[in-house]
């Protein structure tokens, strides 16, 4: 009886996330867009779905809700589920709307969807091959074999998101970043947008005069003819007549010149906003927080450089490490066990609920800076492919900020994989990332005052 109320909580949960998932592709990915292929928005809700589900199991651990054989089974299922839509379902179809929309493939876009699938497979099972991520009595058809893949792609895409947004978000936040912008520099960069409009406008004008007084001469019906012909009009002009080709050649160096420099005003202006946002209270909190992400930046950066250089891997979740630290260094008296529970389920569900939201923020940006009417289709299933993978890495990663009571069940579903690996690879992907990504905002910021001063 215990079995059938806890699979109907867990039903119920998975059926609101699947609710919450199909409003999101309707209200923010699908707004713009009549066509929709229902079988691609199912497929993103119930990745959606299946995924939330795998952290509500977690959370459900650490409270200790549901019975232990029921969270085991309902963690055998949901990860099943979920692997045979990232590794099956979801690459047929991008396949398959691929073909679909060449029109020389139309008619046998199964056949090449299904050659598709079986060449994404190939690579699939490749990618396993060089790292050491299975234990060696492994079968083919074993679970491990199918999520130790998703684990690397997807541990390695967290590690480029987290490096990138461990320098982005004090980058972005901090007001010390910020160029000093004045109106002056607006009016100047506005005042010469103005002037390459009144150039370009003068010329396509003498462009305009010049056909219409050939016209009149009937130059215009007299042109030689053949390949001589061409070259002769192209290299010289009719007497009294402007050479149209260097004078369009001109209007589209101007026309180049206009774009940048109305990029250039829209960036002035964007940047003279946060300039004014950065002076008021909300602005002040959020200043406030770059600092503090750019404390833990260097930090993780330099806990990063220390795994990699002394091969290190963490036993004890972080909270539990630094309350035992903090009380031998104060030599006070505290149930490390009792409040390292609570404080790491706290830190489980922050890193739950930022990881969510983070992650569908990035989707919904990604989305309207690539996505087309023919495209979108392909690319919401790419998007669910990467949400799942994305996910299931969380899982592999957030079991190390568990306490060892509460990883028994993880442990035992994810099977004997290489915690330790996916934990150094994470930290190698991030720290190349989080250095890249100080190299690409240190050439930016500094091009960016050199770019305005040019006259």
């Amino acid at each position: 009886m215990s079995f059938l109320i806890d699979s109907s909580i867990m039903i119920t949960s998975q059926i609101l996330f699947f609710g919450f998932g199909w409003l999101f592709f309707m209200r923010q990915l699908f707004k713009d867009y009549e066509v929709r292929q229902y079988v691609v928005q199912v497929i993103f809700s119930v990745t959606f779905a299946f995924s939330c589900t795998m952290f509500e199991l977690i959370i459900f651990e650490i409270l200790g809700v549901l019975n232990s054989s029921s969270r085991y089974f309902h963690w055998k299922l949901n990860l099943c589920v979920i692997l045979l839509i990232l590794v099956f379902l979801v690459p047929f179809y991008i396949g398959y709307f691929i073909v679909s929309n060449i029109r020389l493939l139309h008619k046998q876009r199964l056949l090449f969807s299904c050659l598709l699938w079986l060449t994404f497979m190939y690579f699939f099972w490749k990618l396993g091959d060089p790292f050491p991520i299975l234990s060696p009595k492994h079968g083919i058809l074993s679970i491990e074999q199918l999520i130790s893949r998703v684990g690397v792609i997807g541990v390695t895409l967290m590690a480029l998101l987290s490096g990138f947004g461990a320098v982005n978000c004090p980058y972005t936040y901090m007001s010390y970043f910020l160029r000093n912008v004045t109106d002056v520099d607006i009016l100047a960069l506005e005042r010469r947008l103005l002037q390459t409009m009144d150039m370009i406008i003068s010329k396509k004008k003498r462009m305009a005069m010049t056909r219409r007084t050939m016209f009149q001469k009937g130059e215009v019906h007299n042109k030689p003819s053949g390949f001589w012909g061409m070259i002769k009009s192209i290299t010289t002009s009719a007497p009294g007549s402007e050479n149209l080709n260097l004078i369009q050649q001109e209007v589209d160096a101007l026309e180049e010149l206009s774009r940048q420099l109305f990029l250039e005003t829209a960036d002035l202006h964007a940047t003279k906003e946060r300039i004014e946002y950065s002076k008021t209270f909300k602005g002040k909190y959020f200043n406030f927080l770059g600092y503090f992400f750019s404390i833990y930046c260097v930090w993780k950066i330099f806990m990063a450089t220390i795994n990699i250089v002394f091969d290190r891997v963490g036993k004890t979740d972080p909270v539990t490490r630094g309350i035992e630290i903090t009380v031998n260094y104060l030599g006070i008296q505290f149930d490390v066990k009792f409040w390292s529970q609570h404080i790491s389920f706290i830190l489980v569900g922050i890193i739950i609920v930022t990881s969510i939201r983070g992650l569908l923020i990035t989707l919904t940006k990604f989305f309207y800076a690539i996505s087309s009417s023919k495209s979108s289709n392909v690319i919401v299933l790419l998007l669910a492919q990467i949400m799942g993978m994305y996910f299931v890495s969380s899982v592999l990663l957030i079991r190390m900020s568990m306490p060892l009571e509460y990883r028994t069940i993880v442990t035992q579903v994810l099977g004997e994989l290489q915690f330790s690996f996916y934990h150094r690879w994470f930290d190698v992907i991030f720290l190349v990332s989080a250095l890249s990504s100080i190299l690409f905002l240190y050439l930016a910021h500094k091009q960016a005052p050199e770019k305005h001063m040019t006259p």
